[in-house]
């Protein structure tokens, strides 16, 4: 049977249009490493644990909440006694312009031997904290980190005012990394320019799943095309987080849709972009070989 030419392209075009109507590729199989979650409590980390061997999340960064829970040192030390391979803890900082922040920081840091110091909350709207990390008392501090090559976590939210002290801080103690919590809840076009002029920042998406704004996409949706050109663009930039915090979070439905959609959103990047952000660089940044 001889099929009419008509026909022929009208399968081509529909099969085209099928491929462009795929999703861009199939959900993230590999391991994740939750760069940037907390504990609310000393018991929370039993249902976390949980989930993580649900879904294949291989280790876990526990961070303090800024200073604003005073037991976090103790909630993370003992998560991690409990589960020394999956928990990697951190170094809380919960007054980075103190005068003795930076001494404090060395001390422990000598002490845990933490690989990662924070979240340090600098510029939180919601709590009214509005921090310089140019402050010198917060240079000092990074310097530390940077001689430790532990890379410090901050929480800025960042409007004009923000990005200047930012920067500021990022020529000021060069050997010191500083990974940007929640992009900044900045755009992909700032965050673009920050990365290009310094090699000493990272940026953690965590906390932008769908229940919070900024978002990565929503729960069903497709990633941001902007997120992800930038992604894409730089992998070697960014690393995925979680960010649970409250004990709401802590339900096991809800750590499953979480990380059900931190996975979906993993496989919309190409292949190579998502085994970076998913876990090779934090293993590379927090020294987890």
């Amino acid at each position: 049977m001889i099929v009419p030419r008509c026909a022929i392209r009208a399968l081509v075009v529909a099969a085209l249009m099928a491929a462009t109507a795929a999703p861009a590729g199939a959900e993230y199989a590999g391991p994740i490493i939750d760069a940037h979650s907390h504990v609310p409590n000393a018991t929370a980390i039993d249902a976390y644990v949980a989930a993580m061997k649900r879904h294949k999340v291989v280790k876990v960064v526990l961070l303090g909440v800024g200073g604003v829970q005073k037991d976090d040192a103790a909630w993370i030390a003992a998560a991690a006694r409990k589960y020394p391979d999956l928990v990697v803890a951190g170094q809380p900082v919960p007054d980075p312009t103190s005068a003795p922040a930076a001494a404090r920081l060395e001390a422990e840091l000598t002490m845990t031997h933490a690989r990662v110091a924070g979240e340090v909350h600098v510029r939180q709207v919601s709590r009214k904290i509005d921090r310089s990390p140019a402050d010198p008392a917060f240079v000092k501090l990074l310097e530390v980190a940077g001689r430790q090559k532990v890379p410090v976590v901050i929480h800025q939210e960042l409007d004009a005012g923000a990005t200047t002290a930012l920067e500021a801080a990022l020529k000021a103690a060069p050997a010191a990394t500083i990974v940007l919590a929640h992009a900044g809840s900045a755009t992909p076009a700032v965050l673009d320019g920050l990365l290009t002029r310094h090699a000493n920042l990272m940026v953690d998406l965590s906390g932008m799943h769908f229940q919070r704004t900024p978002a990565l996409a929503t729960e069903k949706g497709p990633l941001d095309p902007a997120w992800k050109a930038l992604i894409d663009k730089r992998p070697e930039r960014f690393l995925i987080g979680v960010d649970v915090w409250a004990a709401r979070l802590f339900e096991p439905a809800m750590l499953d849709r979480l990380l059900t959609w931190t996975r979906r959103i993993l496989g919309e990047l190409s292949p190579e972009a998502a085994e970076r952000v998913a876990h090779r660089n934090a293993t590379a940044l927090f020294r987890l070989e």
